[in-house]
């Protein structure tokens, strides 16, 4: 796996990915995010029920720490799985990576060309390593503590909506391609 910091010879564009500028496809990840939410929420219902987390009749400084800890934790997620986009492009070979957020997403990426495999290990990397921790988590916390560890893992599964987006786009084209991707958009090339 290494970055490309030049496009070869005989490569042509043939897609652009740009939530920015794309609006139906805005709404359909968004949209897939909501649902993956969904779905993770009702089952999970029924190992800890949801009303759990609003029991007060524990001390209500409790009740106010959780839910502070669940706003501190959500912030830091997004932090935290943006840093581990970010340590996988490096891992492949990236110099300089550019992130930010936009008010919508948070973001990463670089002027580097990646291969097809290298781009989906970077697009995952977050939600797997996460996920794993996370999962863990969810089984060691009493249940007080399930829903705002579960909500972690709910942002962290439904977020990557856009990763596991693009993983599937890119995994039904050809395996020359090499994809830039620009932090809010990315543009795919293949031979000619």
């Amino acid at each position: 796996m290494k970055a490309m910091k030049a496009l070869p010879e005989n490569y042509k564009k043939i897609l652009v990915i740009d939530l920015k500028k794309n609006k139906k496809l805005l709404f359909l990840v968004n949209f897939i995010a909501i649902v993956i939410a969904v779905v993770m929420i009702i089952p999970a219902h029924f190992i800890v029920p949801i009303s759990v987390l609003f029991d007060m009749e524990q001390r209500l400084g409790n009740y106010a720490l959780r839910f502070g800890v669940l706003a501190v934790s959500a912030v830091a997620y997004i932090i935290l799985h943006e840093l581990v986009h970010v340590i996988a492009m490096k891992i492949c070979g990236t110099q300089k990576v550019k992130y930010g957020f936009t008010g919508l997403y948070a973001f990463a990426g670089s002027e580097d060309y990646y291969d097809k495999r290298s781009y989906i290990f970077i697009a995952l990397a977050p939600v797997v390593l996460w996920g794993v921790l996370l999962a863990v988590l969810t089984v060691v916390v009493p249940d007080e503590w399930f829903w705002i560890a579960y909500f972690i893992q709910i942002t962290n599964i439904s977020g990557a909506a856009g990763d596991f987006y693009v993983t599937a786009k890119f995994s039904k084209l050809s395996p020359d391609i090499l994809i830039k991707d620009y932090g809010l958009g990315m543009t795919v090339y293949s031979r000619g």
